[in-house]
């Protein structure tokens, strides 16, 4: 794989690294369907007992890789609709993961990074960690991570940075039920594996089946609710405000809605 590392430790336990540090691990087309490949991959493979999600770099991952958002505003409806569906595959695919899958942010999640740290069972964050639903600036909308953000932060909580694109800190996204824990840098190794070695003693197949019936008790999204993403999101790659906010975005310039 070209965009994501994976490998497994003598223990069991999985390191799925997000690898395009350059563009600050922003998900591209490329990226999206290797993600999706290693999830099935380690929830295949009977000697993983634990995932740990990490970014290269200095960021978790800055959300949509912006080409891929150029690409899709000169694509027609079916093709925009097919992008928009392995997105929505990926983050179903490491959601259900059969095994506990544990989040490690540091630097930036924006945007899809966001929805990547909620489909997590766990999500630990450095302090200098920063979030941010940053869609609406761009005149798109956060709509197949929606179903994850609601269901990790429930909708009173995710209102407060829904909609808004604001950036918040790591003790925010804490209060918010974004991240379970906030440690220094230096601590993040050992909070790591706090989460990782109660696991190693814990009956595979219980593990799998425990997790299975929190998703189906909870607030899992339907394929009805999926679907209603996808269309959501390629009707406002279709408005005039979408792409007035990429080209605004890729001109370095402000877009029409911003005041002064």
């Amino acid at each position: 794989m070209e965009t994501v590392k994976l490998s497994v430790d003598p223990r069991g336990v999985a390191d799925l690294c997000l690898a395009r540090p350059e563009k600050h691990n922003a998900l591209s087309a490329l990226m999206i369907a290797e993600l999706t490949e290693a999830a099935r991959q380690v929830a295949a493979d009977p000697a993983v007992r634990v995932v740990v999600m990490r970014g290269e770099g200095r960021s978790f991952c800055a959300g949509g890789d912006l080409g891929w958002m150029q690409d899709q505003m000169r694509a027609d409806p079916q093709t925009r609709a097919r992008e928009a569906r392995a997105l929505a595959q990926m983050l179903a695919v490491l959601n259900d993961l059969p095994k506990p899958l544990i989040g490690r942010i540091e630097g930036n999640a924006f945007g899809g990074g966001v929805g990547l740290a909620c489909v997590c069972d766990v999500a630990i964050g450095t302090q200098a960690a920063r979030f941010g639903l940053t869609e609406t600036r761009l005149g798109l909308i956060p709509a197949t991570i929606g179903p994850y953000v609601l269901a990790r932060l429930g909708e009173a909580m995710a209102r407060r940075v829904f909609m808004s694109a604001r950036l918040f800190d790591a003790a925010e996204a804490e209060r918010l039920g974004l991240l379970a824990r906030v440690v220094a840098p230096d601590e993040i190794d050992a909070a790591i594996e706090a989460e990782v070695s109660p696991y190693l003693s814990c009956a595979p197949g219980a593990v799998a089946a425990a997790k299975a019936l929190a998703l189906s008790l909870g607030a899992r999204p339907t394929e009805q609710q999926i679907d209603m993403t996808i269309a959501a999101l390629v009707a406002r790659w279709e408005t005039q405000e979408a792409q007035d906010g990429i080209a605004a975005f890729f001109d370095r310039r402000p877009a029409p809605w911003v005041s002064e």
